[in-house]
């Protein structure tokens, strides 16, 4: 009796031990759709709206075409979106695009996904918003920007924001919901207040001016702007990254996605056409601060600490948004047996990726001491896009029949890349030797079993 005692306690013991351990890979779903939204405006509107319009209007010349290139921008992630919401639907689990490609194109374009998106969706772009940051707060408050200080604190913010999202789900998404709604009020203030305090002399741009150049809309640099404009609408897709922990993801992830999308469409069309209004192309061309110089012509000398204060916190945001987003790809290969083990585990209280988080910070602080953003734009903006194009084109594979939204997506970043390897061929291999790297060391980690 006493031996069927023991040998039931440690069935008992045994038992326990496998729930833990199961629980010490699970995460929970603590997102409703408020926060999922807030997530993918916030993993959006970053660096780009507030950079990229100097290039695009250095390149085409072309105010009309400049706000057309945005429209279409807006247009295609909106396509990108309505495939992603259904392929969300099928598969709401954590993992984003490395989930979708494995499940329609098998493990190898899976592992190559979530490498893509370790490298150049989220570490590189979370590294370039972290200088950025530091460069606008160094600013606000008139302080030297040596290259060291500016370094020093990307790399301190980068380690803050990790830490806050090593805590509990609800905590990371309650923070990041609540810097978001701050952008996004900043923003529409800053856009309606432009409208509202623009003089007429500063009104550089008639009505004729805004209508599209057909010369500028058939030359090869049109295509190549578009790059530029999607890496600033990247981020649309950030709810099927943490489709494991939203609620009700059927309804959720769909509606977070496509009301996310049209959110920043609004947001990106208008600050562009205040842009136009208060700035000749002389003035906008090649000009990165293109916002703060917006703001200076319209509002003067006063208000431009407020909006540089916006714009920090408006980078604070999306930085938090892509250290949320990115690390439930790397826990999602490494649960499939597709990465290292250690960093499928969560935290046994906070239930978050921890080892995840910090992989992803310790790459971003590497690219902090060695890299630039301007360096990477093209080449993060042609990298996703082929992953995306990948994404949707699985999609239609799994539904076995033709669908609008999806054709029309892959069609326009066929365009894009086409156009961009005519024009930029650097692009084209640096895309290309990161998705070697990524099979290499798939291959490497498939045939060795590695474990740790």
């Amino acid at each position: 009796m006493w031996g069927t005692l023991v040998k039931s306690n440690e069935l008992a013991e045994l038992k326990n031990n496998s729930i833990s351990e199961k629980e010490s890979f699970r995460l929970i779903r603590e997102i409703g759709l408020f926060p999922a939204v807030m997530l993918v405006v916030g993993n959006t509107i970053g660096t780009g709206i507030f950079t990229t319009s100097g290039f695009v209007i250095k390149e085409l010349k072309d105010p009309g075409a400049l706000l057309l290139v945005w429209i279409l921008g807006g247009l295609i992630a909106l396509f990108g979106a309505i495939s992603y919401a259904e392929l969300g639907k099928m598969f709401p689990r954590a993992g984003g695009e490395y989930t979708f490609l494995r499940e329609s194109f098998g493990e190898v374009f899976g592992f190559l996904a979530g490498w893509i998106s370790l490298i150049v969706g989220f570490s590189a772009p979370i590294a370039a918003t972290a200088i950025a940051f530091s460069k606008y707060f160094l600013e606000l408050f008139h302080l030297q920007t040596f290259e060291v200080t500016s370094k020093l604190l990307a790399i301190l913010v980068i380690l803050f924001l990790s830490f806050v999202h090593t805590q509990k789900i609800k905590i990371g998404a309650n923070f990041q919901a609540g810097i978001t709604l701050f952008k996004i009020f900043f923003l529409f203030a800053f856009i309606f207040l432009g409208f509202l305090c623009i003089k007429e002399n500063l009104n550089t741009l008639g009505m004729k001016s805004l209508i599209p150049k057909k010369e500028t809309i058939l030359s090869l640099n049109f295509p190549v702007s578009l790059i530029y404009v999607m890496y600033a609408y990247s981020g649309w897709n950030a709810a099927t990254y943490v489709g494991e922990e939203i609620k009700n993801p059927q309804r959720n992830i769909p509606l977070a996605l496509l009301l996310g999308v049209l959110l920043v469409v609004v947001l990106y069309v208008g600050i562009n056409i205040l842009y136009v209004r208060a700035l000749s192309v002389e003035e906008m061309s090649g000009v990165v601060e293109i916002g703060a110089k917006t703001a200076e012509k319209i509002f003067g000398g006063k208000l431009s600490f407020l909006f540089t204060a916006g714009i920090t916190l408006g980078l604070l945001s999306v930085l938090s948004a892509m250290i949320i987003a990115g690390p439930r790809v790397y826990y999602a290969m490494a649960r499939d047996g597709v990465f290292f083990k250690v960093f499928s585990r969560v935290h046994p209280e906070k239930k978050t990726p921890i080892f995840s988080i910090l992989l992803q910070a310790m790459i971003a602080i590497f690219m902090v001491l060695t890299s630039t953003f301007e360096a990477l734009l093209l080449y993060i903006g042609f990298t996703l896009s082929l992953c995306a194009s990948l994404t949707v084109l699985g999609f239609m594979k799994l539904k076995k029949k033709f669908i609008f939204p999806a054709f029309a997506f892959i069609l326009a970043n066929l365009w894009m890349m086409i156009f961009a390897i005519l024009t930029k061929p650097l692009t084209l291999l640096a895309g290309f030797l990161t998705i070697l790297a990524g099979f290499v060391l798939y291959q490497f980690k498939f045939n060795q079993k590695l474990k740790i």
